[in-house]
């Protein structure tokens, strides 16, 4: 490809959805539908947080941030995608296809450190709850917030910022949506440092990810067992099953797409499917679970929308 032209104006095509004629309309609004939900479920759980004084506990404070990324990743995937069914034209600009590389990525490891963060918070609160105000004050949990994000940010903008000006030599996007791997395909040239880099990115997150968990809840484990705490037994069944639910969904989901995407083998079919559900299983599943399993937050959302119903005269 001519070096002098900018790649960020090329036109790349994205694979086909393969969507017969009389499947499109259902499927642009099954896509619609889901998009809407996923931004009502998320923005609910968001703003029941943010306007309920009562809510404003580090454990409901990081989870605050959950609700934003989830709808920063599906905002990422949807709005492309329900266009091109609509249109039936699967071409977009490098420029389009980076950044929303850029946010899902963004969004894939922002989850995992959101939980992790989350992690801390519960073992503190049950296994150092005398501590808990110390070491969970205001300040350090802007400072746990701040360090999610710059994480987040550097990890994954160093990844995009070793793609961004490299030469490209083919059009042909291998995914039903952008992604890294999906961008390193079109690259001319050695890729190593950016291949080496993207699996250090990755075993970092999700290694640190999982050890965390495994340490907090093997901790929790142990005051909650061994120390036969019943009020610490107590705050574990409310809120460390529902954590745990959701971190472990997102870790064996994405675990499966990252090894579906490495074997040559592997069903293309199986691997768009495994990455869609990345994409739109988290985002529902999130705020159903905590607005569901977590009786402060459930109770909030009632008494919001019962306000908004029949309002006090």
């Amino acid at each position: 490809m001519d070096s002098n032209v900018s790649i960020y104006t090329t036109s790349l095509t994205m694979e086909s959805l393969e969507l017969p004629p009389s499947n499109i309309f259902p499927a642009f609004i099954f896509g619609t539908l889901t998009y809407c939900a996923i931004l009502v479920f998320n923005m609910t759980v968001w703003l029941t947080i943010a306007v309920n004084w009562k809510l404003h506990k580090p454990m409901y404070v990081l989870l605050s941030n959950l609700p934003l990324n989830d709808m920063m990743g599906a905002t990422a995937f949807f709005p492309q995608l329900i266009a091109s069914i609509l249109s039936q034209n699967r071409s977009i600009t490098y420029s389009a296809c980076f950044v929303q590389a850029l946010l899902i990525h963004l969004y894939g490891s922002g989850s995992f450190l959101i939980l992790s963060a989350m992690a801390y918070d519960r073992y503190i609160a049950i296994c150092c709850p005398l501590k808990y105000n110390t070491f969970m004050s205001p300040n350090n949990l802007v400072k746990i917030i701040v360090i999610i994000w710059t994480l987040d940010f550097t990890l994954v903008g160093l990844v995009f910022a070793l793609i961004s000006h490299k030469e490209i030599c083919s059009t042909k996007i291998v995914d039903i949506f952008c992604n890294n791997p999906s961008l390193m395909k079109l690259v001319c040239g050695d890729t190593k440092v950016n291949n080496y880099y993207g699996l250090f990115t990755i075993v970092f997150v999700q290694g640190l990810s999982l050890l965390i968990v495994v340490f907090t809840y093997i901790q929790i484990l142990i005051t909650v067992v061994v120390k036969r705490q019943s009020d610490a037994k107590s705050k574990a069944i409310q809120t460390c099953g529902t954590h745990l639910i959701v971190f472990l969904f997102l870790e064996f989901n994405t675990l499966f797409t990252l090894i579906a995407h490495r074997i040559e083998t592997a069903s293309p079919n199986m691997r768009r499917a495994l990455g869609v559900s990345v994409l739109i299983f988290p985002p529902i599943i999130n705020p159903l679970i905590y607005g569901l399993k977590i009786k402060e937050i459930r109770q909030s959302v009632i008494f919001f929308f019962c306000k908004k119903s029949f309002p006090i005269v």
